[in-house]
C-alpha cells in the first residue's frame, strides 16, 4: 500500500496541473494509465477491490448530491471557472431538462452517425458535417465524420483496426522479458483504450462529452506527435527485448 501511495502522489501532480487548465478529459488519462500499470504490476486483489468500492461510492455520492443540490453545485463550478462541466453533465444525466445549447453537439452527432446507415453517404458527402451541424468535426468529432460518410461498415472497420493495435500492444507487454518494458507498454495501451472509448462513447451519448481526440485520426499536431512517440517507444521496447533474447 505504501508503494501504491507513492505512485499515486507522483501521478497526482501532472493530473492536477492538467485539471486546473481546466481539462478534465485529458487529466483523466493519467488515472487510467495509473490503473493499467498497477494492474499489470500485480496489485493485491484486496487493494483493487477497496479502490473499486471507493470509486463507485464516490460516483454514487456525487450523482446523489448533483441531483439534489444541482443549482448550488452548478454555481460552484461557475465560480471556479468550470461551468461547462455542469452543462455537459446536465446534457448527459437528463437531456430532457437541459437546454438546446447543452445537448446540441451530442444530439446532432448521434443523428449524423445514424444517418450513415450501413454503407454511409459517401466520401465528402456527409450532410451534417458539411452543413456545419457538427462542431469540431475535424478534431474531437471526427468519428462522426467517419460514421456518416462510411456508415457502420466504415466505423466498424476503424474500431477493428484499433482492436488489432491494442491487441498487439498487449501481446508485446506480455511477451516482454523486461518488467519495466511491460509496465510502459501497458500504460500506453491504457491511454489508447481510454481515448478511443471516450471519443467514440461521447459521440454516441453513452458518456459525458469532453475534449478527447481520436488517436491518429483527429486533427492536431500535438496529439499525433505524442501518439507516434508512444508507438515508437513500444517498438523500441520490442526491438531491444528481442536483441537481448538473441544475445542470451
Amino acid at each position: 500500500m505504501k508503494d501504491v501511495l507513492y505512485i499515486s502522489i507522483i501521478i497526482f501532480i501532472p493530473f492536477m496541473l492538467v485539471l486546473i487548465q481546466p481539462d478534465l478529459g485529458n487529466a483523466s488519462i493519467y488515472l487510467v494509465v495509473l490503473i493499467g500499470m498497477l494492474w499489470i504490476g500485480n496489485i493485491k486483489y484486496t487493494h483493487a477491490f477497496v479502490t473499486i468500492i471507493i470509486f463507485i461510492s464516490t460516483l454514487t455520492l456525487f450523482y446523489f448530491l448533483y441531483i439534489h443540490y444541482h443549482d448550488d453545485i452548478k454555481h460552484i463550478f461557475q465560480q471556479i471557472g468550470v461551468g461547462h462541466w455542469a452543462n455537459r453533465l446536465d446534457a448527459f444525466i437528463d437531456p430532457t431538462q437541459a437546454s438546446k445549447d447543452e445537448t446540441y453537439h451530442v444530439k446532432n452527432a448521434m443523428t449524423a452517425i445514424g444517418s450513415g446507415g450501413l454503407y454511409g453517404e459517401g466520401y465528402l458527402k456527409g450532410t451534417s458535417v458539411h452543413a456545419s451541424y457538427i462542431p469540431y468535426s475535424y478534431s474531437d468529432s471526427i468519428f462522426v465524420v467517419v460514421s456518416e460518410e462510411f456508415g457502420f461498415l466504415g466505423s466498424a472497420t476503424l474500431l477493428l483496426l484499433y482492436f488489432l493495435l491494442i491487441y498487439r500492444l498487449i501481446t508485446i507487454a506480455v511477451e516482454s522479458k523486461s518488467r519495466n518494458g511491460s509496465l510502459i507498454v501497458v500504460g500506453i495501451a491504457s491511454m489508447f483504450v481510454f481515448q478511443i472509448f471516450e471519443n467514440v462513447g461521447m459521440m454516441m451519448g453513452i458518456i459525458p462529452l469532453t475534449g478527447i481526440t481520436l488517436p491518429f485520426i483527429s486533427y492536431g499536431g500535438t496529439s499525433l506527435l505524442l501518439n507516434m512517440l508512444s508507438i515508437g517507444i513500444v517498438m523500441s521496447i520490442k526491438i531491444y527485448d528481442k536483441e537481448n533474447e538473441d544475445y542470451i
